[in-house]
């Protein structure tokens, strides 16, 4: 048996008409309809203003981008002053993101970016060397971490604090950016 077919051209209801005596059946999704139906729900905005996060964001953010710092220090064999400050404003940004503009986000971030800075520094050496020495890394740093600290304060120079310098003040600059 064949279902019955509605003949073309057949008038039909305009949105927002009732239908058979229903008043919502004519409605668009999203319209605005009594007990809040059609309207999307929205989403709870993300956690701000955790100051201890922040600072949790911050000092895992500085572990990150001061290992990423120096393996490219360490690769191309010379230290980047971009990278630096790039290294400053991610842990500054990423802080801020969560913990807000809260000052203790921000003084965290900075000191933070200072020691991931010095940290990048001491692994690019640590690579230097154990090229070098021919011996692999990880004894440059278990076995002689007091040789590669002793590297780091002879080679120290006006651009090696001016780094640690420039990755401080870049976080904060990535803390007021995001904030």
């Amino acid at each position: 048996m064949s279902q019955p077919v509605q003949p073309p051209n057949q008038p039909q209801q305009p949105y927002g008409q009732p239908v058979d005596g229903n008043p919502f059946a004519g409605q668009q999704p999203g319209q605005g309809a009594p007990f809040g139906g059609g309207a999307p729900f929205t989403p709870a905005p993300p956690a701000r203003n955790n100051v201890l996060l922040g600072v949790a964001v911050a000092f895992g953010a500085a572990i990150v981008a001061g290992i990423l710092y120096g393996v490219i220090a360490g690769s191309i064999e010379r230290e980047v002053g971009y990278a630096a400050v790039g290294v400053g404003f991610l842990v500054g940004f990423a802080a801020s993101k969560v913990g807000g503009s809260n000052p203790a986000v921000i003084a965290a971030s900075a000191v933070f970016s200072i020691g991931a800075v010095y940290v990048g520094q001491l692994i690019g050496i640590s690579m230097i060397l154990a090229d070098l020495a021919q011996i692999p890394f990880s004894e440059v740093v278990g076995d002689h971490f007091d040789t590669v600290t002793k590297a780091w304060s002879e080679e120290a120079d006006f651009m090696t604090y001016l780094f640690l310098g420039l990755g401080a003040v870049a976080a904060v600059g990535g803390a007021k950016k995001a904030g």
